[in-house]
């Protein structure tokens, strides 16, 4: 009966090594997640996944553009559909981009519609006063008709008068 109790207490020992041994080794070299931790399988500190998914950041709001980028991204169709030499461009580029940033500032402050549109009509004419003064005659009137009709427009009819002045110079 001794042999027995023995024998039984020798398979409690190598069991309980073995239950001991096991959670050593998988504490120190993470063997249970899927490998050697993190990347297919290979090197340490491999992070558990969660079951909850991770929230979903909104979309940030795209920054408002300030007066000089508006101006600058249309002064090359500006120019092109004017035909402004680079003085011509520079006064025109300056006074645009102190008038376009005082409408910014009037939209920021929200006023009511009649106020608003008051407050533009003033920026409107002292802008036209300061280009008046800034630029040739023809230029100017050019450009308020720019105003008018739009970029897209404007170019449209200086191809057609080119095509006219080959026609015509053609024959």
């Amino acid at each position: 009966m001794k042999k027995v109790i023995k024998y039984s207490g020798l398979k409690f020992l190598v069991l309980l090594l073995i239950l001991l041994g096991s959670s050593e080794i998988y504490a120190q070299y993470g063997y249970g997640n899927n490998g050697y931790g993190s990347r297919g399988g290979y090197g340490y500190g491999s992070r558990q996944r969660s079951s909850i998914p991770d929230a979903q950041t909104p979309a940030e709001e795209p920054k408002p553009k300030t007066a000089e980028e508006l101006v600058d991204g249309e002064m090359p169709r500006i120019t092109e559909a004017l035909a402004l030499n680079d003085f011509e461009q520079a006064v025109l580029s300056s006074v645009l981009k102190k008038y376009v940033q005082e409408r910014i500032e009037a939209q920021i402050l929200k006023l009511p519609p009649e106020k608003m549109a008051e407050v533009y009509e003033n920026i409107t004419k002292r802008q036209d006063v300061e280009l008046k003064a800034g630029l040739p005659i023809e230029k100017y009137e050019a450009f308020v008709a720019l105003q008018k009709d739009g970029v897209a427009k404007t170019l449209k009819k200086n191809k057609k008068k080119k095509k006219e002045k080959r026609k015509k110079s053609k024959n």
